[in-house]
C-alpha cells in the first residue's frame, strides 16, 4: 500500500453512538478475551486500546510499501500512547510529524476547562530516508500576495528583503537610489545579500524594486513564475482549507438518509482532510488502505479526486460493525452513482467497487482447519499459502499444482487421517524434480525423503478423534 489512512476510536468511553467509542464493544470484548487471555477483564481503558491497536498496526505495516507512509487521527486521549507504540513497531526513526487538524470553527462554550478545538493526524513512513511528501499545490490566496506594478514582462512579483542576518564579507556597501538618495548600508546588524556587482546586474536585468518613486530601500523582485510551484506540507491544518467536523456531517446527511439523529454516524471526517492527505501521499495509481473505514470518507474522498484529476486511485475499506452495508458501503455505492436532487444534485464519480463479507474462519480458536469450510476451500487456502496460482484439478485426487519443478499435493480426507508412505508414493505418476506433500502422518524414512527430494507438511488439526 503507498498510503494507509485510519481513524481508530479514541476511547472516550461514549458508547451511546452509532460509532461506538469504547473498547467494551462486544466485538472487541471478545477478541481481547480470546488474544489478551482472562486478564483482559482487568485491564484499565488504556491497556484494553493497546492490546486492541497493536497487532492492527503490526499487520499495518507489514501491508506497508517501502515508500508508503501511514496517517493516524487521534486525540489528546490516546495520543501519548499511540506514540509510545508506534515508535516500537514502525521504530521512531520513521516518525514524520504530527499534523494539527482545527476541527471545529467556534468554540464550545460548556467546556469545563478549555475547548478543544483541534485532533491530531501522527505520520509514519515505512522508512522515512525513502519517503517524501508530494508538495502542495499552491493556492489563490498564496499567489495573491504577487503583482505587478510596473508591468514587468515576466509576469505578476512579489517584493523580498535585499538583506538577512548572516554575515557576508562582500555585504557592506553604499547604494545609491535613482531619485539620488544614498543608503549607505544594510540595516544594523544585517548585509546586503549579493555583491555589489551582483546587484548591479540584477538592477539593470530590472530585478530591484525602487519604489513607485524611485526611493525605497531596494528590494530583490521574486517572479511568481519562477517559484517553485509546490508548497511543503505544513503541520497546522485550519479548518478553512481542509474543513471541520460540521462540514463532515453535513456531507454524509447530503449523500444518507438517517432515520433519527441517533442514528447519524456523529465522528466522520471531511473529505477535504482526507484530499490533503491523498495529494501528499499518493500518485495516481496509489492503493490507499482504511482499516476503521467508518462512514467511508477515504472513499468518498479517493472517488472525487479520481474524477477531478483523471487518477485511477484504487481503495481497500475494511471495517468490523454493523453498518458496514448500511452506511459505509451504501454511501460509497451513492458517490459513485450521484446523490441529491434538483440543485443540490451531485453528479457521479464513476468508478465502480465490490463488496464482501468474511466468512468462516479457516483455523478454529486452536489452531486446526475449520473443516466447515469443505475441501474446495481449504484447497484454495492451501494452494495461496504456498504462492500458487489457484488449486489446479489433475489426473491425482490430491494434486494442487507445480511451481518451481515442485509438485505439490494436498492428501486430506474429512473424515480420516491420511498417511504419507511408499502406498502413497505409488499413486504419484507425475515426474518432477521434487515433491511437497501434506498428510497427517508421514511413515517414511528422512534419508529416504532427502534422497527423493520429498517435504512433508503436517496438516493443522486434531487427528485424535479419528
Amino acid at each position: 500500500m503507498k498510503c494507509i489512512y485510519i481513524d481508530p476510536p479514541y476511547n472516550t468511553g461514549n458508547e451511546s453512538w452509532v460509532y461506538n467509542d469504547n473498547v467494551k464493544d462486544p466485538r472487541i470484548v471478545k477478541w481481547l478475551g480470546e488474544v489478551v487471555g482472562k486478564e483482559g477483564e482487568d485491564l484499565c481503558r488504556h491497556d484494553k486500546w493497546l492490546c486492541m491497536m497493536y497487532p492492527r498496526l503490526q499487520l499495518l505495516k507489514r501491508l506497508l510499501a517501502d515508500d508508503g507512509v501511514i496517517f493516524i487521527s487521534i486525540d489528546d486521549n490516546e495520543q501519548p500512547h499511540l506514540r509510545a507504540i508506534m515508535d516500537e513497531i514502525f521504530g521512531g526513526r520513521n516518525f514524520i510529524t504530527s499534523v494539527i487538524w482545527q476541527k471545529v470553527y467556534s468554540p464550545k462554550n460548556t467546556a469545563k476547562h478549555f475547548s478543544e478545538d483541534h485532533d491530531f493526524i501522527m505520520i509514519y513512513a515505512r522508512d522515512a530516508v525513502v519517503w517524501r511528501p508530494h508538495p502542495m499545490p499552491r493556492t489563490a490566496s498564496q499567489n495573491k500576495a504577487y503583482k505587478n506594478p510596473d508591468n514587468d514582462q515576466r509576469g505578476p512579483w512579489k517584493a523580498g528583503d535585499l538583506s538577512a542576518r548572516n554575515f557576508y564579507s562582500e555585504g557592506t556597501y553604499p547604494i545609491t537610489c535613482p531619485s539620488g538618495r544614498v543608503i549607505e548600508g544594510p540595516p544594523k546588524g544585517n548585509y546586503w545579500r549579493f555583491s555589489k556587482e551582483n546587484f548591479k546586474n540584477l538592477d539593470q536585468d530590472s530585478r530591484i524594486w525602487w519604489g513607485k518613486n524611485g526611493n525605497n530601500v531596494p528590494a530583490i523582485k521574486r517572479f511568481l513564475s519562477e517559484v517553485k510551484q509546490g508548497v511543503v506540507p505544513q503541520t497546522l491544518w485550519q479548518y478553512k482549507d481542509v474543513g471541520h467536523t460540521q462540514d463532515a456531517k453535513k456531507e454524509l446527511l447530503a449523500v444518507l438518509d438517517f432515520e433519527t439523529s441517533a442514528d447519524v454516524f456523529i465522528t466522520p471526517k471531511p473529505t477535504k482532510l482526507i484530499d490533503r492527505i491523498l495529494h501528499i501521499a499518493t500518485d495516481k495509481n496509489s492503493i490507499i488502505l482504511d482499516s476503521f473505514a467508518g462512514s467511508g470518507t477515504t472513499a468518498h474522498a479517493v472517488l472525487n479526486l479520481n474524477k477531478k484529476d483523471g487518477g485511477n486511485r484504487k481503495f481497500i475499506l475494511i471495517e468490523m460493525m454493523d453498518y458496514a452495508e448500511t452506511i459505509t458501503a451504501e454511501r460509497v455505492k451513492r458517490v459513485i452513482d450521484g446523490y441529491g436532487e434538483g440543485k443540490k444534485a451531485i453528479e457521479g464519480s464513476g468508478g465502480d467497487f465490490s463488496y464482501y463479507t468474511l466468512g468462516e474462519e479457516t483455523f478454529d480458536s486452536e489452531g486446526n482447519l475449520n473443516e466447515i469450510l469443505g475441501i474446495t476451500k481449504i484447497r484454495d487456502y492451501v494452494a495461496w499459502t504456498e504462492r500458487l496460482p489457484g488449486a489446479e484439478d489433475g489426473d491425482h485426487p490430491y494434486w494442487l499444482g507445480e511451481k518451481d519443478c515442485t509438485s505439490y499435493y494436498f492428501n486430506y480426507e474429512p473424515k480420516q487421517a491420511t498417511v504419507l508412505n511408499l502406498d502413497f508414493l505409488a499413486t504419484l505418476t507425475r515426474k518432477t524434480e521434487a515433491y511437497l506433500i501434506y498428510a497427517d502422518i508421514c511413515l517414511l524414512d528422512e534419508s529416504f525423503m532427502v534422497k527423493k527430494h520429498i517435504r512433508f507438511k503436517k496438516i493443522p488439526r486434531d487427528i485424535s478423534r479419528f
